[in-house]
């Protein structure tokens, strides 16, 4: 029997994600998507790749009464943190979506909302938080920490023992060596290649990665 689902969100990220849920069913089918939540009125009633914008928060409120899951399909941290908080407190279920295609270990955990998307590799014994997404062709080592709330853009290699605090921004083609440790709330740009700790509350840039300023 299929679940009922929403995706938070309506941009690139979540019409990505709408094509996720479609390879998972056409492998198994496990979900019925229903369409789009997000915060903006305007918006509502609007077509994205075959499904629907549903409406603002205002609609899960409305459908209370009905067993929802959601996954948010937002890249920035702090706004996925605040929207995820806003759909629990409605009631709302987070699914755990990851793509039939990925070569994951049994000995891995897997927070709840969170998203693994096409190609990517899950080795052994890694501990991802809630709401992450780890996004296409991305490879997670052994014992790595991946807070919750970060965002893992496509291309990335974090090695084992590597630590990740919560409401990272992980740049695209970067790479963290092993037993590295990144604080909370950090922004690692983009082909990046972090080879000493980087502390929480900053951006950090470069080959090696360096903070080039912090954030309040």
């Amino acid at each position: 029997m299929t679940k009922n689902l929403i995706i938070i969100g309506a941009g690139g990220c979540a019409r990505e994600v709408a094509w996720l849920i479609e390879d998972i069913n056409n492998k198994s089918a496990e979900w019925n998507l229903l369409g789009y939540v997000e915060e903006y009125e305007e918006n509502i009633g609007k077509e994205l790749n075959g499904y629907n914008i549903l409406g603002t928060y205002q609609w899960i409120k409305e459908n209370s009464n009905k067993e929802i899951y959601y996954v948010c399909a937002v890249a920035d941290p702090h706004l996925k943190q605040r929207l995820c908080q806003k759909a629990e407190e409605l009631g709302l279920k987070a699914a755990i979506l990851i793509h039939p295609d990925v070569k994951i270990s049994k000995y891995n955990e897997i927070g709840e909302g969170s998203i693994i998307c096409a190609g990517c590799i899950i080795t052994v014994n890694a501990k991802i938080g809630k709401h992450v997404m780890i996004n296409i062709n991305s490879t997670v080592g052994h014992d790595a920490v991946i807070g919750n709330y970060t965002s893992v853009l496509p291309n990335v290699n974090i090695s084992g023992n590597v630590t990740i605090g919560r409401n990272g921004y992980i740049g695209t083609n970067s790479a963290i060596i092993n037993r590295i440790n990144i604080g909370e709330n950090v922004i690692l740009g983009a082909g990046a290649i972090v080879t000493k700790d980087i502390p929480s509350n900053c951006t950090a840039v470069g080959v090696p990665a360096k903070p080039i300023k912090f954030n309040k």
